[in-house]
């Protein structure tokens, strides 16, 4: 059984391992992100005594710059998260680990993941939506991660924000109330007082984080009509706030777009991730896995990512 790494480097917490393409995991471990030289020599450390890999599949948190062509690939780029700003996580890895290392943004990551065996499974196009210490989108379109001149900053779009409702300035140090400003995790802490795993069910907090998630997945339907919706994230532990999202988003999009894939109440549509906090570290191995397969000569030949895979 041929073995491949992963890597998600989030902004909370880093998780690697080491599995098979079949997406099962022979051995992992997590830790908190810390410095950028300590979570580094962790993960360094990690793969030097796991069984060894050819390829480490990397999902990591962003801005980041993953042009292969780039003097700066595989670095973060400026960021709010103290320390990281120009880390290089790509370069580093390889140069430490003497493998291939292929980098993504964790919730590109977590997206790959999800498509290939969990809740987007024979979906071509998807959207994965994390909201927790930020907010940000990876979206798959015809099967690959989108990237333009950089890749996607949803959570950095400009929502609807009524001071009148919402006196709160939001939390992004860039932009004050974009999207992640106003409902990131720091958001709901700073706006209520304690964070979101102590409000509870019945809290106003969730009603309006509910319409600030659905504004902003409103945006990317409008803009790139995604087949289905996956929202994960730390806050997202909260039950009630899915079908309050899916209430939301409904009446945004007002009957406009007709499609069989938008179910009556969306539940079809916007649905919650299958591989739970397990997202990240696999979609990183599906990353992996994607180059370790489509080698000449591997011996493996992988069905398209679109397609179920053995489990």
């Amino acid at each position: 059984m041929k073995l491949v790494g992963g890597v998600e480097t989030g902004g909370s917490w880093c998780v690697c391992a080491v599995g098979s393409c079949t997406g099962s995991i022979t051995v992992s471990g997590r830790w908190p992100t810390t410095s950028p030289q300590e979570t580094l020599s962790r993960i360094v450390e990690f793969f030097r005594r796991a069984p060894q890999v050819p390829v480490i599949g990397v999902g990591s948190f962003g801005p980041v710059d993953l042009d292969p062509h780039s003097p700066t690939w595989g670095e973060v780029l400026v960021t709010p998260k103290p320390g990281w700003s120009h880390a290089s996580v790509g370069r580093v890895l390889e140069r430490e680990l003497g493998v291939k290392v292929l980098l993504e943004t964790d919730v590109a990551a977590a997206a790959l993941g999800e498509q290939r065996w969990g809740a987007g499974e024979g979906i071509a196009s998807l959207a994965y939506m994390t909201v927790g210490t930020g907010i940000g989108v990876g979206l798959l379109l015809h099967d690959q991660p989108w990237h333009g001149i950089t890749h996607p900053e949803v959570g950095h779009m400009r929502v609807p924000h009524d001071l009148s409702q919402d006196p709160f300035p939001g939390v992004c140090p860039y932009h004050g109330d974009c999207l992640e400003g106003l409902a990131c995790g720091p958001a709901l802490a700073a706006r209520w007082g304690r964070p979101a795993e102590q409000l509870e069910p019945e809290h106003p907090a969730w009603a309006l984080e509910a319409q600030y998630i659905a504004a902003g997945l409103a945006n990317v339907i409008f803009a790139v009509a995604p087949e289905r919706i996956i929202l994960g994230g730390g806050v997202t532990a909260q039950p009630r706030l899915l079908s309050l999202v899916r209430e939301d988003l409904e009446a945004l999009l007002g009957n406009y777009l007709q499609s069989p894939a938008l179910d009556h109440g969306l539940t079809h549509y916007l649905v919650a991730p299958a591989l739970g906090e397990k997202a990240g570290v696999l979609g990183a191995i599906a990353l992996a896995c994607r180059d370790t397969e489509q080698r000449p000569g591997s011996g493996e030949a992988l069905p398209a990512l679109s397609e179920p895979s053995a489990r």
